[in-house]
């Protein structure tokens, strides 16, 4: 201990938990940390540390009754090698996503996740027959279905077409997420693509009519390769739990889709989209934000509780689009907000993140307002089916969580 602060070990052992742990608790916020300057490693503030060993104290669940022939249940510590966030970066397997982004293509980073290496990456290709058959099914539903609800018919379709799904091998769960993947753009309304394409040009055309412009598909794929994981979001926590209990690929990401609905998560690029549409059409941002601000609602697109100092992946897309065509409007839109949300403080405390930056990638392509959920969606179930082959390893039904019951007591 040196002027107040802990190294990771020696918070480890004051919360009396693992290494890993401590470095969960720093990327969800619940301690900040500074890189010793000159080496290796962060350190910790000893107050910080006291007080959520307090916190953690006050809050532990009562022990439960203890069943005949069953283990007690412990509390959940979900340990990855996929994915950390540390210090304000994201980092796939060890390897920064920004740099793995600007280098490779979704197709090296779903190689690189899937621990099947990054180069040549993983064949994103679904069998003929899945198409037509998620086809056939895409062309039941109304002309007016969202983009991303039928991102959801078609991965319970694509389940019941699979005989084998329940085989949980990892090479089999590999080539049934490849398949499932591409199966997922594939049905989506558009015309056919070469063979050759990336998953990234295939996604474009489904996402718009008009060829792209030059650059717009690097943007893409960047912006996929970006969302490919991030650590424990609760679409994730959501697929790791039906891995838990065993449930197929299909239905992993059946569970993640589901918990990206929410507005919080996978469709936030879409309230982002909708805020930086009305700056636009204003030619300014001040009134668009100081509406936000009058009626209570939290400003879109701005700030994220990991990254203090900005959000990374947000950097990153909204640097690519600087080089793309006709960008300056759209990103002088984004600036403004980030000024006007920071009021006559200077700088913006909140920079943008990657959901204000799918917004913008969208208007700059005339792509919908659901476009970025799509792209956060198929991006979304590579990560989510790392963890579900991670999870598959660990002892079933590990994710029963404990409640601390608040409510009228039976002997009341």
């Amino acid at each position: 201990m040196s002027d107040g602060r802990l190294t990771t070990r020696q918070v480890a052992e004051v919360l009396g938990v693992k290494v890993e742990t401590v470095y969960a608790y720093a990327s969800r916020g619940l301690l900040s940390s500074e890189r010793v300057p000159g080496g290796k490693g962060s350190t910790f503030d000893a107050r910080e540390v006291a007080a959520l060993s307090v916190g953690q104290r006050r809050r532990s669940p009562r022990a439960p009754s203890p069943v005949p022939g069953l283990p007690p249940i412990e509390p959940v510590i979900i340990s990855t090698e996929l994915t950390l966030i540390e210090d304000g970066r994201l980092y796939y397997r060890g390897r920064d996503a920004v740099e793995l982004a600007e280098r490779y293509g979704f197709e090296s980073a779903v190689g690189w996740l899937w621990g099947v290496g990054i180069e040549p990456g993983v064949e994103l290709r679904a069998p003929a027959d899945l198409v037509a058959g998620l086809r056939r099914s895409a062309a039941t539903l109304p002309a007016a279905t969202r983009l991303p609800d039928r991102l959801r018919v078609s991965a319970a379709v694509a389940a019941s077409l699979d005989p084998l799904r329940f085989d949980l091998r990892e090479s089999t769960v590999r080539a049934a997420g490849a398949a499932l993947i591409a199966a997922l753009v594939e049905a989506l309304p558009g015309p056919p693509t070469p063979a050759d394409a990336s998953l990234a040009a295939r996604l474009w055309t489904r996402l718009s009519p008009a060829p792209p412009p030059p650059g717009a598909v690097a943007c893409l794929d960047r912006a996929l390769v970006l969302l490919a994981d991030h650590e424990l979001a609760v679409s994730t926590v959501a697929a790791r739990v039906a891995a838990s209990a065993r449930a197929h690929p299909y239905a992993v990401v059946s569970a993640g889709l589901g918990a990206s609905d929410g507005p919080l998560h996978g469709a936030a690029s879409a309230f982002a989209h909708r805020m930086l549409a009305e700056v636009l059409a204003a030619g300014d941002a001040v009134p668009v934000v100081s509406e936000y601000l009058r009626t209570g609602r939290p400003i879109p697109g701005l700030g994220h509780r990991l990254y203090p100092q900005g959000d990374p992946r947000g950097a990153s897309l909204l640097a690519a689009l600087g080089q793309l065509p006709g960008a300056e409007s759209v990103l002088a839109a984004v600036d403004a907000v980030v000024r006007a949300a920071g009021g006559h403080h200077a700088p913006a405390a909140e920079a943008a993140n990657v959901d204000l930056a799918l917004a913008a990638f969208a208007h700059l392509g005339q792509l919908p307002a659901e476009a970025g959920e799509v792209v956060f969606s198929v991006a979304r179930t590579a990560g989510w089916l790392a963890h579900a082959m991670e999870e598959y390893r660990e002892a079933p039904l590990r994710m029963r969580a404990r409640a601390d019951y608040i409510g009228l007591r039976p002997e009341d």
